[in-house]
This record gives structure tokens, sequence and C-alpha cells, in this order.
């Protein structure tokens, strides 16, 4: 459970720099950190399920394949995570900036509540308050 509560520390801190990198017009790092946020919390949902990725690629097949088909999230929560996934690698990895204030928020917007829900379901399935 340590490891878990490290993934959620990590994620939370990531949401609030993710704020910071709003504020501040930094609309690439604000989707990065958004992303990573995500990232964080659904890798502390699989290893709750002892199910561990290597790649980023693999963190979103794993959590795809086994909460999301499985109906245990929404399909809107996997598509937020896909979403997040593709606009982080265009914010990090494009000359010109490719996120837009508007879309940064949209960003933001959901990743707190991929990370609410998550932190949400590993609340209920282990009884511990995070």
């Amino acid at each position: 459970m340590t490891e878990i509560r490290h993934f959620i520390a990590k994620a939370e801190k990531f949401l609030t720099t993710a704020e910071h990198a709003l504020r501040l017009g930094d609309y690439d790092s604000c989707a990065s950190r958004s992303y990573y946020a995500m990232f964080y919390m659904a890798q502390a949902v699989l290893l709750l399920n002892n199910l561990i990725a290597s790649s980023y690629r693999g963190v979103l097949r794993s959590f795809h394949q086994h909460f999301v088909k499985t109906g245990i999230f929404d399909r809107d929560i996997g598509k937020m995570l896909t979403n997040a996934y593709d606009r982080r690698l265009a914010g990090d990895y494009t000359i010109e900036s490719e996120i837009r204030q508007e879309e940064a928020n949209e960003l933001l917007a959901s990743a707190r509540k991929f990370v609410g829900q998550l932190k949400n379901y590993l609340q209920r399935q282990t009884g511990e308050e995070y």
C-alpha cells in the first residue's frame, strides 16, 4: 500500500504543477503534467490489482483492458487517459506549441476528474483514506 500512496501523492503533485503551468500560460506543460497525474493514478489502480506495465503504452493498454472494457470505469475515463497521452506527446515533442489555453483547461479538468474517480475506487477497494 505504500507504493500506491506514493503514486497518489505524485499524481496530486502533478495536478498542482499543471494548475501552476496553466496560470503561467505554459499550456504544453499543463497538458504534460495533467497526463502524468492520470498516468500515476492508473499505475496505482493497476498495482492494487497486481498488474504491472513497463511502458506508457503498456499502462494505457492494461488500464483499458482490465478497467474500461470490464466496465469498472466508464469509457469516458478511458478516453480521457488516451486523449491526455496524445496531447502530452504533441505538447512535449512539437517545436511550435500545439496546446491552446482552452484545451489545457479541458485537459486539467479531465485530469482532476480522472484522479478523483480513481482515488475513490482505491478507497472503496482498500477501505483506506487517501
